[in-house]
């Protein structure tokens, strides 16, 4: 039976097509592509890797804009490291070094933050320190700054790294007192191995009118983040440098005409009232348990002694070069007079 109108109902009947279709025309293909692959993560504006690209980038310009003269001497106390074998930076690990190291302005290259990372003031200060230096700051996960501090550092979700110190050339650095009009006045420690004693011996020389303190290459310690700590800001315009060979350098500033003077216990002549203190000198200091090794000795113009009493055995070497310094800064202000 039909319904009314003589029709079936339309839509009640599925028909049949031959031949091609009409297609999308590719639209439902490019619809499946998306919008192409995931931007990187320093170029997605949310993402902490960009802030990260945006902080290196302006300190990379400030750099240049200053013609490089960020490029200071550079400089591991008990919270830093050797970066990775063959990279003689350090990194410097826990909230108080670095605070520590920033306040001394030890040039740093990076900064390393924990992700989410608690904040507190010490945190607050080094962010504050570090981005107004310039230094660039990488947030990063808690695994990377572990494998990156080191098994055993406590890194307190924090970590700095400080590049390689470039040590002047003993031959360049007398040839540039003697330029500039100046009587040479310079420290050489001889096997000395704790950093605090060579931060402790810059800071002397530059208050005493010193130009510059000499390393042996061998056997003795370098400039570390810890010496740079301990000098309190006078590294960064005292001078180090690093003799190949220490006696062979002695003698070489001995033909320049300059006095070589060894502190020694048992040596002959007593500091007070030295006087030879207004000729260019270098002094040399060893160790407060081995002293001045033989080769040296025997390379001195004159070895000298501290008067101490009988109570104390010896002195600490950067108390030892204070105390000198300090003499012969007193006598040449006097014969100067």
């Amino acid at each position: 039976m039909k319904s009314s109108g003589g029709k079936s109902r339309g839509g009640a009947v599925r028909k049949g097509r031959k031949g091609a279709q009409v297609g999308s025309g590719g639209n439902g293909r490019r619809a499946l592509e998306g919008k192409g692959p995931t931007p990187k993560a320093e170029d997605r504006e949310y993402h902490v890797a960009h802030k990260a690209k945006v902080l290196r980038e302006r300190a990379a310009a400030k750099h240049a804009g200053r013609g490089g003269r960020d490029a200071a001497p550079r400089g591991a106390s008990g919270a830093a490291r050797r970066a990775k074998s063959g990279d003689e930076s350090e990194i410097v690990t826990g909230r108080n070094s670095v605070l520590e190291a920033l306040r001394a302005r030890i040039p740093a290259t990076t900064l390393y933050i924990a992700a989410r990372v608690e904040m507190d003031d010490r945190m607050k200060e080094i962010l504050s320190i570090a981005t107004g230096r310039g230094i660039p700051v990488l947030e990063i996960m808690r695994p990377e700054l572990d494998r990156l501090a080191g098994r055993d550092a406590v890194h307190q979700g924090v970590a700095l790294k400080v590049p390689p110190y470039e040590y002047a050339h003993p031959g360049e650095l007398l040839d540039l007192t003697l330029r500039k009009g100046e009587t040479p006045l310079f420290v050489a420690l001889d096997g000395i191995t704790d950093p605090r004693n060579l931060g402790a011996i810059i800071r002397s020389t530059a208050a005493f009118g010193g130009q510059g303190v000499i390393v042996p290459q061998r056997r003795s310690v370098g400039m570390t983040a810890s010496a740079w700590k301990t000098s309190a800001g006078a590294a960064a315009r005292t001078p180090v440098a690093m003799a190949a060979n220490l006696t062979q350098t002695l003698k070489a500033y001995k033909q320049a005409g300059v006095f070589v003077l060894g502190l020694d216990g048992g040596g002959d002549l007593s500091l007070p009232g030295l006087s030879f203190a207004d000729r260019p000198v270098v002094i040399v200091v060893g160790s407060e348990g081995k002293g001045l090794s033989r080769l040296v000795t025997e390379t001195c113009d004159a070895v000298v002694s501290i008067p101490i009493s009988d109570a104390t055995e010896s002195l600490n070497a950067g108390i030892a070069v204070s105390v000198t310094l300090y003499e012969i800064a007193k006598l040449r202000a006097e014969s100067a007079k």
